[in-house]
């Protein structure tokens, strides 16, 4: 079963400093949520985290840049003389051949 990071064993640590009405609001929002401070934190972070994560992992295309992009795909490479050099040169710098 896997769990969430909100309520997998605790092992990590964050210290924040903040003023005093941040506080204050978060206590207030925790409060109407029914939740400790560090859980409607750790939760609102997630959720925030997640989403910033999913907006600079996923490419959102308008109908003419995907078939643009489905286009460039499905036509078969041709091999010119930069592309050449371009796959010899990374298989020297990062397969080390």
């Amino acid at each position: 079963m896997i769990m969430s990071a909100a309520t997998d064993t605790k092992q990590e640590r964050i210290n924040l400093r903040l003023k005093h009405s941040a506080k204050n609001a978060l206590e207030r929002a925790a409060s109407f949520e029914g939740k400790t401070v560090s859980n409607f934190i750790l939760t609102s972070a997630l959720a925030q985290a997640e989403e910033t994560i999913r907006e600079h992992e996923m490419m959102r295309l308008n109908q003419q840049d995907s078939e643009a992009f489905y286009d460039a795909l499905a036509k078969p490479v041709r091999f010119n003389k930069k592309l050449i050099d371009a796959i010899e040169e990374h298989e020297q710098r990062v397969c080390g051949e």
